[in-house]
């Protein structure tokens, strides 16, 4: 979407110097602080094809992954715009959430597709242009039975507009851009107009408008402006708990009960196949990927035969079977009655199952996470809410997690009146524990955290690994299978052997002083032998030192070690 602009955002020409990598991460953050400031109206408008509430919030959870998603992958800056590009599609497939989540992830994934194919002299206007027209076709393809008054018809409107928009002379990607954005406001205008759904209830479609506020976002991106807002009412939707099934997309009597998603991995020849049995077990089939990894979903009676759809081509994970009369309950009710929850958990974002088990033992709900896996927010989300407490403590354990844990928090407390959510901000898996094991439920909320981060905070961090390239670190360059040892974040020691790596480690670690230390062995079966190396160091040099050992089984790191 980097068109060549000057200051003043204005571009003398389009000349196809490649929509830029630093473009495409400023158009998400917009997009996803603008369908945050939005999330509570579209989800008020929100009657199709379930009057559930809950459209803004899964657009807002699936393009949030996407945004952290790419963010991880551009890291450091050593990563290829290509990888970076993939990672963003990829995020946003796997945190899909919902109907209009999952539609969404593929509208963006065949967005940054075509950005990414696009030939260095193209012009950056025709390859929005056809990149907004990829995305209507994916999308419309990934639905079973496309229904119009919904955020497909706004979707195909705004790049109905660009096609149109592009015959002309000189023009620019602000000018598509801003074109499709204007077009899509008109389009959601008419939503009422083609489905009687949203004309009964007096509302525009909500998943339409969530597409207005992503489009708008683009326009702020490339010009500056912010734009015109919606001129007709945009009404919003009150679920009466006596006459949910009067007019209300699938949850009336003979509608389906129950909205089942899945990942699958299969073959892409699979799909065809899958997609009509889904069409035969419910509605509202949308199956979207590629390359072998896909994301489920579809409204049922039968959510166990819609899993074993799944089963009988492919293996199915991260399966969520979610009972409509739940969420249409808890929200009409929501005004009147908090919901029934009790207590205080722990939530721990886990990076090994030794780990798992180790947090699941001290009471908490585990999200399993680590180096290459790290969790959406719509997962610790889940975790929030499954965990059925009044008071949450969030340990995300990851550096790159901890913004994805306070969105989670976020949401969780303003979906739940009088749920308490508070993050510690762990970096290290090892600091969590530090933290879960000060942790006590009959103290006071703000008390128990309040030791936890004093805890966590003064659990000095460190870990072995492996480099995986040559690179430049804080202790100098490195080749491709040096040993590193890692403190506070940061690679300090370069070295040969990971055992000497180790023992330097925690020597520094330990040189402020120290009474704990605390060893996590990885999946590695080598990382035994460097924990025995480690305890016989402190041993000998600090006998004053106890020590503790724990199998983890994270991957990539051998070693974790904290110093309290």
């Amino acid at each position: 979407m980097d068109d060549g602009t000057d200051a003043g955002g204005q571009a003398p020409q389009d000349a196809g110097s490649g929509i830029a990598l630093e473009t495409v991460v400023r158009f998400v953050e917009i997009a996803v602080d603008a369908l945050a400031d939005a999330r509570e109206e579209i989800d008020a408008l929100n009657v199709y094809p379930v009057p559930d509430g809950d459209t803004g919030t899964n657009m807002y959870l699936t393009i949030a992954a996407a945004r952290d998603a790419i963010r991880d992958a551009i890291g450091d800056g050593s990563g290829s715009r290509h990888a970076a590009l993939a990672a963003f599609s990829r995020g946003a497939l796997l945190g899909a959430r919902g109907n209009s989540g999952v539609i969404l992830s593929e509208m963006l994934g065949a967005l940054v597709r075509r950005i990414g194919a696009a030939a260095a002299d193209e012009p950056n206007a025709q390859v929005l242009t056809d990149a907004l027209h990829q995305a209507t076709d994916a999308s419309y393809a990934a639905v079973g039975e496309p229904v119009e008054g919904t955020m497909l018809t706004v979707l195909r409107a705004a790049s109905d507009a660009a096609l149109e928009r592009a015959k002309e002379s000189g023009v620019r990607s602000s000018d598509i851009v801003t074109t499709a954005a204007a077009a899509a406001r008109e389009a959601l205008a008419r939503t009422p107009e083609q489905l009687p759904v949203l004309a009964r209830a007096g509302v525009v479609d909500a998943g339409g408008r969530g597409i207005c506020v992503i489009l708008d976002a683009a326009e702020t991106v490339l010009t500056g402006r912010r734009p015109v807002p919606v001129t007709s009412p945009l009404g919003q939707h009150a679920i009466p708990v006596p006459q949910l099934g009067d007019g209300a997309g699938d949850l009336g009597p003979d509608g389906p009960a129950f909205e089942v998603m899945y990942l699958l991995d299969t073959g892409d020849g699979e799909v065809p196949h899958l997609r009509g049995r889904l069409a035969e077990l419910g509605d509202s089939v949308v199956v979207v990927g590629g390359e072998g990894l896909w994301n489920v979903h579809v409204h049922t009676d039968d959510p166990g035969a819609a899993v074993e759809a799944g089963v009988a081509v492919g293996r199915p994970h991260r399966i969520r079977i979610t009972h409509f009369a739940q969420p249409v309950a808890a929200q009409a009710g929501a005004a009147s009655s908090p919901a029934q929850r009790d207590g205080r958990r722990v939530v721990a974002v886990a990076a090994g199952p030794g780990l798992s088990a180790l947090f699941a033992e001290a009471g908490a709900e585990v999200v399993e996470g680590g180096p290459g896996r790290r969790p959406s927010t719509g997962e610790v989300l889940d975790a929030i809410v499954r965990c059925g407490a009044r008071e949450v403590v969030v340990l995300p354990n990851d550096h790159d997690s901890v913004r994805t844990a306070r969105m989670a928090a976020t949401t969780a407390e303003a979906d739940h009146p009088g749920v308490r959510v508070a993050v510690i901000p762990t970096e290290a898996q090892v600091q969590g524990l530090a933290a879960i094991a000060v942790h006590e439920p009959g103290r006071a909320f703000d008390a128990d955290v309040t030791e936890m981060t004093a805890t966590a905070r003064h659990a000095r961090h460190g870990a072995i690994t492996v480099a995986a390239r040559e690179a430049m670190t804080m202790a100098g360059p490195c080749r491709e299978g040096d040993a590193l040892g890692v403190i506070s974040g940061d690679f300090a020691v370069v070295g040969d052997d990971l055992g000497k790596v180790a023992v330097e480690v925690v020597a520094r670690l330990l040189a402020p002083g120290g009474e704990l230390v605390t060893l996590v062995r990885g999946a590695d079966p080598a990382s035994r032998e460097h924990a025995d190396r480690v305890i016989a160091w402190v041993e000998e040099h600090q006998p004053h030192v106890d020590a503790v050992v724990y199998d983890g089984g994270q991957e990539r790191y051998p070693l974790l070690m904290s110093v309290e």
